[in-house]
């Protein structure tokens, strides 16, 4: 499919200086694309070079098949839509009228609305949820009612790409998922593209097709959330030396306590996760096993201790693993039963919590942990 949005070559920066070049993006109508990447890596000024609030230094970038330059201010406003992180402040402004001016392309000299017109504002106000708004004066919103006005005032455009520049930021969790649900329910219906910044990188995975990550002068990578963000990616991406980013489940996990494990924790299907961060917290080295690695727990335990003994999924438990499990259980101090059920599968664990009861190492349940 021909894309719609695309940029060739393209070289972006400040005054003639080169901040990031070989810039190339192709992007189908109804495709949403997230950049991500540390802090003034360079996400803002893309942004800004492919809606020509910044001039690029080389390179083009195609909107409907039509370079940038080519088109006329107030046409490319009915193509291109902007939502930047600059805070308006309008004095004795209603949200309706702050909404209304995305109708700045299609309205005459006087600015005046048609009933055309008119309904757009109303449509715009209703698509984010912000009705109730209308009347009310702009500068008394909160953060989150105000990026949702700013977002109508975008889609009142009647666009077909809408830019934004971290429109998540000073929102709380209940208005992210809000905002990005809006966005990928428009551009399902309505086959709207949509080129966003994001600091989340669990939601950026969630709501995109495709990811750019930007770092140093060239593009990290670019491409499907599954192609881009493989094993340590993201480590990699934000310069990450402590702590470690699970792509499965979209967490960051905090380092590892160093030194020999002091406790053994026996767990599997989800119960030893809670058991792990506690021990993290109180900076506790533990080992912990024996897990399948289809298991929940595996994930975060192989991110929060280097000693854990695991098994293939939808094997038997081995001796050889049930020995090594063994061996660090007898070099701890204290064994915790996070409360895993055993079964068929998983009953060397019961015989690990017998050789520590042999052994006299004393065994905590988890609740007591």
């Amino acid at each position: 499919m021909e894309p719609y949005f695309k940029t060739e070559d393209m070289a972006v920066g400040y005054d003639g200086h080169i901040l990031i070049h070989d810039i190339n993006i192709r992007l189908e109508k109804g495709k949403i694309l997230t950049l991500i990447g540390p802090n003034g890596a360079g996400k803002s000024t893309i942004l800004k070079s492919i809606t020509r609030h910044l001039e690029t230094i080389s390179g083009k970038v195609f909107v409907g098949g039509q370079s940038l330059q080519q088109w006329q201010p107030k046409e490319l406003a009915k193509q291109v839509a902007v939502v930047l992180t600059d805070r308006i402040r309008p004095e004795l402004t209603t949200c309706a009228e702050v909404v209304a001016m995305g109708r700045y392309p299609y309205t005459n000299l006087f600015g005046r609305l048609t009933e055309q017109d008119k309904a757009a504002v109303q449509e715009a106000l209703e698509r984010v949820h912000a009705l109730d708004l209308a009347g009310q004066d702009f500068a008394t919103l909160s953060d989150g009612q105000r990026q949702r006005i700013l977002l109508a005032r975008a889609l009142c455009q009647e666009p077909e790409v809408i830019v934004l520049d971290e429109p998540t930021a000073y929102l709380d969790i209940r208005y992210k998922i809000e905002l990005l649900d809006i966005l990928r329910e428009m551009a399902q219906q309505k086959q709207l593209t949509v080129i966003l910044s994001l600091h989340e990188i669990d939601l950026a995975m969630k709501i995109s097709d495709y990811l750019l990550c930007v770092k140093g002068e060239t593009i990290a990578s670019f491409g499907t959330p599954e192609e881009v963000l493989k094993n340590h990616v993201i480590e990699q991406l934000y310069g990450m030396e402590y702590g470690s980013y699970n792509l499965l489940f979209g967490s960051v996990e905090l380092p590892k306590p160093e030194g020999e494990p002091k406790v053994f924790v026996i767990a599997g299907g989800g119960c030893g996760i809670p058991v792990y961060r506690a021990l993290q917290k109180k900076g506790i080295p533990f080992a912990t096993g024996i897990l399948f690695e289809n298991d929940v727990d595996f994930q975060v335990a192989r991110a929060l201790s280097s000693n854990v003994v695991s098994a293939p999924a939808f094997e038997e438990i081995t001796d050889g693993q049930y020995q090594q499990a063994a061996k660090l259980l007898l070099q701890c101090q204290s064994v915790i039963d996070a409360g895993t059920p055993i079964g068929t599968r998983n009953l060397k664990n019961k015989q690990l919590l017998q050789l520590a009861r042999d052994k006299k190492i004393p065994i905590y349940a988890a609740a007591m942990a």
